[in-house]
């Protein structure tokens, strides 16, 4: 075409390249019918504020092609009509299906990879090497993401095990090496080095205990000026810690196929397990299996379309469901296929956190293994006081046995044609 990727191409520019649709409506993305263009043509139209570019992958008298959306911007797919339906000329949305779907990994990583792409723990499976160790930046990371309980118990037996090796100096220099000791009612040595040693670590003041001696002396010195710097270290992970915006989401351990209305539906559960409040939550299902094409079996990715992407709160839990449909990309699927497809359903969660006023993100993924087949979640709610609305977390794995071949068997729904 006659122009770049920055203009926005207007009626006139339809007509200089042989495709002159009489109206452009930007509500309801409607195009009035027009030449057939070219395999391959490319056309950008103004919608509002916003900029759409199409390619038109398949010729159509009546623009009957795929329109495939480029930098992330909004895809439509434009069905094919007859002669009968020539003048509703409406395009309606889709998932763009020939829109690169490989999470940005590219394809070479995509079919590269063995196995799953991302741990339960949200955490990805792949290496960088040739950046080094990088031990600090893992331990500061590890700091910022071990459990309360683990961090305090690491924290508290670092610093003992600091001051037990400057026990031991002074201990090895004699008893002479501590003037004052008498005083403290220990008959241990290594207790009174100690009790000195993390005095003169946390800078407490050791009283009228002194060191005696060059050796104890230089020995002294170095543990003053090490202490503040590690007790200033260990409050900066401290507060890191505390004013760091974080989710903390408590997955399913197994996601489900279940019955769903007429047909059955993939379906996981999560719930908040933080008592701060998520707003604005937003869920994607991306599945990655192997696909055999045109005799090539290659990885290929598929966003799922979800009975509801989105909450505006989740003050309890949430139950994600994929409705398995013909148009779904799970049509017909067993268990023995989706272990053959090397499945892998990628979640990734991103929600308004209210303490901090921020987004936070989340993500973590079921393998092919980890679903459940002719069960049903399990009820997850319980009787509160005041009969206020109330679930037990402990629930959020159960399920209920099915009658063998109730979701392991397709669906009559998911073979009718799209």
């Amino acid at each position: 075409m006659g122009s770049n990727d920055g203009d926005t191409v207007s009626s006139g520019h339809f007509a200089r390249e042989g495709v002159t649709p009489q109206v452009v409506a930007a509500k309801h993305h409607q195009i009035a019918a027009g030449p057939q263009p070219e395999v391959g043509h490319v056309v950008r139209m103004q919608q509002g504020v916003a900029r759409i570019r199409c390619t038109f992958v398949a010729p159509h008298r009546y623009f009957g092609a795929d329109c495939v959306s480029r930098r992330l911007e909004p895809a439509y797919r434009v069905p094919a009509r007859d002669d009968s339906e020539a003048t509703t000329n409406s395009i309606t949305a889709a998932t763009p299906a020939t829109e690169p779907s490989d999470l940005g990994l590219g394809s070479v990583v995509a079919q590269s990879v063995r196995g799953r792409f991302i741990n339960r723990d949200g955490s990805a499976t792949s290496h960088k090497y040739g950046l080094g160790a990088q031990r600090a930046e893992r331990f500061y990371l590890s700091a910022l993401n071990a459990r309360w309980p683990q961090f305090i118990g690491w924290l508290l037996g670092v610093m003992l095990l600091m001051n037990g090796v400057f026990a031991l100096a002074y201990v090895s220099l004699g008893a002479g090496a501590l003037n004052g000791t008498e005083s403290m009612g220990l008959d241990d040595p290594f207790l009174r080095a100690l009790s000195y040693s993390v005095a003169l670590f946390t800078t407490t003041g050791t009283g009228a205990i002194t060191a005696v001696g060059n050796t104890a002396h230089w020995l002294s010195i170095f543990e003053s000026l090490m202490g503040p710097l590690v007790l200033l270290f260990a409050g900066g992970l401290l507060i890191a810690r505390l004013t760091r915006p974080r989710i903390r989401l408590r997955f399913s351990e197994s996601a489900v196929v279940a019955p769903y209305e007429d047909g059955r539906a993939l379906m996981f559960r999560m719930v908040n397990a933080q008592p701060g409040d998520l707003g604005d939550v937003k869920v994607a299902v991306n599945l990655a299996w192997f696909e055999v094409l045109n005799g090539k079996r290659e990885r290929n990715f598929h966003r799922l379309e979800l009975e509801r992407s989105g909450v505006e709160m989740l003050p309890l839990h949430w139950t994600v469901v994929h409705p398995i449909t013909a148009a779904s990309p799970l049509r017909g699927m067993t268990p023995q296929s989706l272990a053959a497809a090397e499945a892998e359903f990628l979640v990734f969660v991103t929600a308004h956190e209210s303490t901090f006023s921020t987004r936070v993100t989340t993500r973590t993924s079921y393998w092919y293994e980890e679903l459940s087949w002719d069960v049903k979640f399990a009820s997850i709610f319980t009787s509160a006081a005041e009969g206020r609305l109330a679930i037990d977390v402990e629930r959020l794995d159960r399920t209920e046995r099915l009658p063998e071949g109730t979701t392991s068997l397709p669906a009559a729904m998911e073979l009718a044609s799209v």
